[in-house]
């Protein structure tokens, strides 16, 4: 790939940043597709500063990661109905100086669900935890999805409390939210189809941990990870055990990668390309 004046930059802004495989991935498409695009990494303290130089420097689109999720969203000129739903956003694109803020996090897990087959139609659904990932898919679903019922269940009042709030105001689908402990946790997965683990219990070193005990999970029930590392926490193993569908993390962090690519180039993405970077550097 020749660099050029002609080069249209990307890049992700966030802090730390040396871990991320976003360079990694959207070079790759960036390729596969033959445009004259480049991405790179920015540690960066000042997201206002940053966010001018993007202006001044006619950069395209940044992916904004933590902890600038929320700061970010007061310097965008434009944004997206669901990600100001949400109150965050990871993506910033410069329309001829124009900035505009989206979410796609949430987008990213509901095509998860769509490319693997899932109803969402009249489904009831459960979401663990009420941060940041929990606040994107739940918005989205409540915006973009017909289901019947949601359910929230976190550990912080006041996040469950305001994030039931406003998801209720977006959906006809019946929402609940409540703290989560073993009753009400039992009592929400009695008719849950699809079960959405947004917490990091699970997640790389704690890998002996699980959030839903296995008696709780039984086929037809869907059961999504949004952890990747490792790809197959114990979660979705005894959810295999039981007969359960399961779908992990890195299909959230895939697919919204792919909306991310779409939202820069305005083309569709090369899906495979991007799958095969994400999946390979996972396992490596």
């Amino acid at each position: 790939m020749t660099i050029d004046a002609k080069t249209t930059l990307c890049a992700v802004i966030g802090n730390p940043i040396g871990h991320s495989l976003s360079p990694t991935i959207h070079n790759a498409a960036f390729q596969a597709t033959n445009l004259n695009f480049c991405y790179t990494a920015f540690e960066v303290s000042d997201v206002e500063q940053a966010i001018q130089g993007m202006r001044g420097l006619g950069i395209r689109g940044f992916s904004i990661t933590i902890p600038h999720k929320v700061t970010a969203m007061q310097f965008a000129d434009e944004l997206d109905p669901v990600a100001e739903s949400i109150g965050s956003i990871n993506t910033l694109i410069n329309n001829d100086g124009v900035l505009k803020g989206y979410n796609t996090d949430g987008i990213g897990a509901l095509r998860a669900l769509e490319s693997a087959g899932i109803a969402l139609e009249g489904a009831e659904a459960t979401i663990l935890g009420s941060g940041g990932a929990a606040r994107a898919i739940a918005c989205t679903l409540a915006a973009k999805s017909d289901l019947a019922k949601l359910n929230i269940l976190g550990v912080v009042e006041d996040e469950v409390k305001n994030l039931h709030k406003n998801v209720a105001k977006q959906t006809s689908a019946k929402v609940v939210g409540e703290l989560i402990n073993s009753e009400t946790l039992e009592a929400a997965m009695a008719n849950t189809g699809i079960l959405i683990n947004c917490t990091p219990i699970g997640m790389h070193p704690k890998v002996d941990e699980s959030v839903v005990p296995p008696h709780l999970m039984s086929a037809p029930l869907v059961v999504f990870d949004i952890v990747y590392n490792p790809m197959e926490t114990k979660l979705l193993k005894e959810a295999k055990g039981n007969r359960c569908r399961t779908i992990n993390g890195a299909e959230m962090f895939i697919n919204q990668a792919i909306v991310q690519f779409e939202l820069f180039t305005g083309q569709n993405a090369p899906e495979a390309v991007m799958r095969k970077v994400v999946l390979s550097s996972l396992k490596g």
